[in-house]
């Protein structure tokens, strides 16, 4: 079923936001400061490339420096990157068939709004909530 769900969401809006993610990182990856948030950035592509079956948990080996880089990417990217997927999720819920890819966008809220600190492993569920 994940892989159903993930095929539907490639196609429909994975790719574009991915895609987004993608060159968005190439951009912070010019600046020496920005390598960092550019690695956060391809993290995030590739959870929404392929989000189903797969969840964002907290690393145990991050430290002050994801808390201050998280702080950062909050203020200056997180909160509209957490607002452009609440509002694609609301309108996806919309409707019966987009119901799944709506949940998949409130799933890529958190790590949307926090990447520093965090890793995306697989689930055996397609619906995977995250193991804050």
């Amino acid at each position: 079923m994940k892989t159903i769900l993930n095929l539907i969401w490639l196609i429909l809006s994975g790719f574009w936001l991915a895609c987004a993610y993608l060159i968005a990182g190439l951009l912070l990856f010019v600046t020496i400061i920005g390598i960092p948030f550019a690695i956060a950035s391809w993290r995030i592509a590739g959870f929404a490339l392929w989000p189903f079956g797969r969840t964002a948990v907290p690393r145990s080996d991050a430290g002050a420096g994801s808390c201050v880089g998280n702080v950062l990417w909050l203020v200056l990217a997180g909160w509209w990157l957490a607002l452009g997927h609440v509002i694609t999720g609301v309108i996806l819920c919309l409707t019966i068939i987009g119901i799944p890819l709506g949940l998949a966008n409130f799933k890529l809220i958190p790590i949307s709004l926090t990447p520093l600190g965090h890793e995306i492993v697989s689930t055996d569920r397609p619906f995977a909530a995250p193991r804050w």
